[in-house]
């Protein structure tokens, strides 16, 4: 038999009247939180695992807080890890201040980056600004209190104190993004305003190769080919050099051969093979100087910092008659130092003492200040992280959630301040989380009793 049609069971003024009540004691005995939902980044697709995810969004949502007496759950509990904090919280919020304030915002969102939208949803953080603590959202109870009137007006949220795994908290908030400032995986980069200039030094002698002359280029390399020069005489050291390809419409061939080593020693010209490479119809030969002096090899004592590009390398010019200037190219490696120079003519005329090199200065950076939580990319690693703290006395910048690792010498660059400094040295420096306790308590134990010589228990 149907309903007493003469009774309403609840009737939608009725139903609003409770809304507005309950919308009415929320701003009254409520606290101000701030609702911050998850938004995927990427997930695994087989079973469907997050594997990264980020808070950019935040929405302020007056809550009313059910506990009275503390935080519930498990508290401060110890495990064989260290000490883990297990807070609680439940939190009641207006079903209709949700779904009229923040889900027509979440549902504007690629359905891969939030797939619920029209309710709280569990894994969303929850900023609890009495304890200044982040708490994640695990079970959200919708029918609580059961119908009243045939209608829910409220969500229940029951939360569990936050435990960081590297995602991206970034709600433009300072109070709420420094709340992970020293958490996760801390990287702290030494950064300079300017780069470094490298330094080298000569050594000469006589009876070595002045120059290697390209007779033929050659044609079709695939790869750089070998250079090899005959041997010196006994009591000499042999000359090596190192082939430069280039590549003009679509055919490599050999731009030019320098010396690494010049040799010493040689009374005869040497010969000059080509090989390797996968190219073909290279030749070159090459002129000894046997009576004066000429640069035998250079070797870099510094190889400074910041270089992009391969700076100019000046040599003085030799005092004494015939009088060859020397010339030489810098090799700029990966990691944006001064890994070799190269000699392409060795010159003539050098005293025992040897020329002085001056290698060009490093590119000239250190501009701007680095925002908290920006991203930051190294130029020459493609390793990127996020801005925990800059400090501009110490030029320190510590960044976390590292991608890649960052090399000495290349320059790290702001994605939105637009900051360029240096990487003098990268050093990882701790990782914090709920585990960072379990080496201090290994110590100690092994204080106690230490398996790592025998078995304390027995005699195996």
């Amino acid at each position: 038999m149907a309903l007493n049609p003469f009774f309403l069971q609840g009737s939608s003024g009725e139903q609003r009247l409770i809304q507005e009540l309950i919308n009415e004691q929320l701003k009254i005995y409520g606290i101000e939180v701030t609702y911050i939902p998850r938004k995927f980044v990427r997930k695994q697709t087989i079973i469907e695992e997050i594997q990264s995810s980020k808070f950019d969004d935040n929405f302020l949502l007056e809550a009313y807080l059910n506990n009275y007496d503390g935080y519930s759950g498990a508290g401060d509990i110890m495990t064989k890890f260290g000490v883990s904090v297990r807070d609680e919280v439940s939190l009641v919020i207006s079903r209709e201040r949700f779904e009229d304030f923040i889900s027509p915002f979440l549902e504007g969102y690629n359905d891969d980056e939030v797939e619920v939208f029209d309710r709280p949803r569990e894994g969303d953080l929850v900023y609890f600004p009495l304890g200044n603590r982040l708490f994640e959202v695990k079970f959200v109870e919708h029918e609580k209190p059961f119908y009243q009137l045939g209608k829910n007006y409220v969500y229940e949220l029951q939360c569990e104190l936050f435990e960081y795994e590297d995602e991206v908290l970034d709600t433009s908030i300072d109070e709420i993004d420094e709340v992970l400032e020293d958490k996760g995986y801390i990287v702290d980069l030494q950064l300079v305003s300017g780069g470094t200039r490298a330094t080298a030094t000569a050594s000469v002698g006589t009876g070595y190769v002045r120059k290697i002359f390209l007779n033929n280029d050659g044609s079709g390399y695939t790869s750089v080919p070998n250079v090899a020069i005959t041997t010196a005489p006994s009591g000499g050291t042999d000359a090596s050099a190192v082939a430069i390809t280039t590549t003009r419409n679509g055919i490599t061939s050999i731009q030019e051969i320098l010396l690494i080593n010049a040799g010493t020693g040689y009374t005869t010209a040497p010969t000059i093979s080509i090989t390797g490479g996968g190219g073909t119809g290279a030749a070159a030969t090459c002129g000894i100087i046997t009576d004066t002096r000429g640069i035998i090899s250079i070797v870099v004592t510094d190889g400074g910092v910041g270089y992009t590009t391969a700076p100019p390398v000046a040599i003085s010019l030799p005092p004494l008659s015939p009088q060859i200037a020397a010339s030489a190219s810098a090799v700029v490696s990966a990691a944006g130092t001064i890994s070799g120079v190269r000699i392409a003519d060795a010159g003539s005329g050098f005293l025992a003492s040897g020329p002085t090199i001056t290698i060009g200065a490093a590119s000239t950076t250190g501009i701007g200040t680095f925002w908290f939580n920006e991203l930051v990319t190294g130029s020459r690693s493609g390793a990127s992280a996020r801005v925990k703290n800059w400090d501009t006395d110490t030029n320190i910048l510590r960044v976390g959630i590292s991608t890649g690792e960052f090399y000495p010498g290349e320059i790290v660059i702001g994605s939105r301040s637009g900051a360029e400094y240096v990487v003098k040295v990268s050093a990882a420096n701790t990782i914090t989380d709920k585990y960072r306790q379990n080496e201090e308590i290994e110590e100690a134990a092994d204080l106690i009793l230490d398996f790592s010589q025998s078995n304390p228990f027995g005699t195996y």
